[in-house]
């Protein structure tokens, strides 16, 4: 590849991109997570839960893409193994643990709470970076969260 000339040192991005690489391993993880309750949800309100987790796994989907060809619009390699994601996030999973359906959302509502805290710490970082496109970038990924998690804490209240 020839050499990138976009106004960030080859350090600040590589940090950048090590940024960038965590987030896109906890978006992962996410999107396991939720994909694993819409196979796993049941209850009276399997029909409005499967659907409103099949929404938000393709809604993480996308995001996922993004970040990855952010990752590499600064010129890295995108990681791209379950391995890699399972080592780098900063979420955690459960493995063979099926919650009630109250609980998936109450457990999705904590990952997404965490991501957005993780974000705002991503996107100090890359300003000091000198890369305002990435934490612009980050910023609207912080707001979808923000915008999930809000309809999740909704969906606990009594």
């Amino acid at each position: 590849m020839s050499k990138i000339n976009i106004g960030i040192s080859d350090g600040d991005r590589a940090e950048v991109n090590k940024i960038l690489s965590k987030v896109l391993a906890d978006e992962y993880v996410l999107y396991t997570k939720t994909r694993n309750y819409h196979w796993n949800v049941v209850g009276p309100q399997f029909s409005e839960y499967h659907k409103l987790f099949s929404d938000q796994y393709e809604a993480l989907d996308g995001d996922i893409d993004e970040i990855a060809e952010r990752i590499r619009s600064l010129g890295a390699m995108t990681p791209a193994t379950l391995a890699e994601f399972a080592k780098t996030s900063r979420l955690e999973e459960h493995p063979g643990v099926y919650p009630d359906a109250s609980t998936m959302i109450a457990n999705l509502l904590a990952d997404h709470e965490a991501v957005i805290r993780t974000l705002r710490a991503d996107v100090d970082s890359c300003v000091k970076h000198n890369d305002a496109g990435t934490a612009d970038f980050l910023t609207g990924l912080l707001e979808k969260h923000e915008k999930t998690a809000w309809m999740l804490r909704s969906m606990l209240e009594k």
